[in-house]
């Protein structure tokens, strides 16, 4: 059977991971000079524990080629033939360059290896690459093969809709996403800037006032975007508070007709770290 793997930010929660023999590759979180590996040595919670304590911001590595070569021969050690990594868009982390340049060490140390390797560019973000992830798991599971797998994520990866809305804008300004005037302007006024992928970066695509308006934008960019015949589960996201993500989904019940499945999981270190707080993203294929 294929394994598929991914890096860290793909954010789909352990118990789902588990449910479909996936494996992460975790990124490295550095706190004021202590490296963690993300989701194994620190969680989220944990995180923003440490920045209410005073701790300095976090900063995020990629994972080695060195880790994800000895990722690879754990795989074939176990039995696997086909392998299909997901990795972070390319715009936004070095991960995938690091997938590839694994691949290509573990290849050279074994000449003689039949093994089909495949890294994406999965052009997302968070629950995005997730979303991927996830899709090519229930189609592993039903039967496809491998080729078809890979020929589904490859073409319809910039398809999976990102909308990412967050509270605490001082941490967009540090990733530069926004510019410290505007961070200022949206305090005063209550204004969350709602952010999605364009060219495999994230680039604020809303601004609005109130969480209920984040709510309106979201329910009505899903209701008019949505691919029905591809979508046959949504994601959410959040970092801290698990309610909204829970209020997200009764509007989706509620307001919409969808029926699918609605999954909603917290944001992994490597990502809440540059979303900070209050963050909340919703993730669907659009048409």
């Amino acid at each position: 059977m294929m394994k598929l793997l991914a890096d860290s930010t793909c954010d789909i929660s352990q118990d789902v991971l588990t449910s479909y023999s996936i494996d992460l590759i975790p990124l490295t979180v550095t706190i004021e000079g202590t490296d963690y590996q993300d989701r194994i040595d620190i969680t989220t919670d944990s995180y923003f524990q440490k920045l209410q304590a005073g701790s300095e911001q976090a900063s995020t590595g990629a994972p080695s080629p060195r880790l994800y070569a000895d990722v690879f021969q754990k795989a074939v050690n176990d039995g696997h033939k086909e392998i299909l990594c997901i990795c972070m868009s390319s715009g936004t982390s070095t991960s995938y360059q690091s997938g590839e340049l694994g691949k290509s060490q573990f290849l050279e140390e074994h000449p003689e290896s039949d093994v089909k390797i495949h890294i994406l560019d999965s052009k997302s973000m968070s629950h995005g690459s997730g979303w991927l992830l996830m899709k090519s798991a229930q189609m592993r599971d039903n039967g496809y093969s491998f080729e078809d797998i890979v020929h589904f994520v490859e073409t319809h990866k910039t398809k999976v809709k990102h909308y990412l809305s967050v509270d605490d804008l001082s941490h967009l300004i540090r990733s530069g996403r926004i510019s410290g005037a505007s961070a200022v302007i949206g305090k005063l006024l209550n204004i969350k800037p709602i952010m999605s992928m364009k060219d495999g970066k994230g680039a604020v695509v809303a601004k609005e006032r109130g969480r209920n308006r984040v709510f309106k934008h979201y329910i009505e960019e899903f209701s008019k975007r949505i691919d029905t015949e591809q979508t046959n589960f949504v994601l959410i996201g959040y970092t801290t508070v698990r309610q909204v993500a829970l209020d997200l989904q009764d509007k989706l019940r509620s307001e919409t007709t969808f029926t699918g499945d609605i999954y909603i999981m917290q944001m992994g270190v490597a990502v809440a770290t540059h979303v900070g707080p209050g963050g909340l993203s919703l993730f669907f294929m659009e048409k």
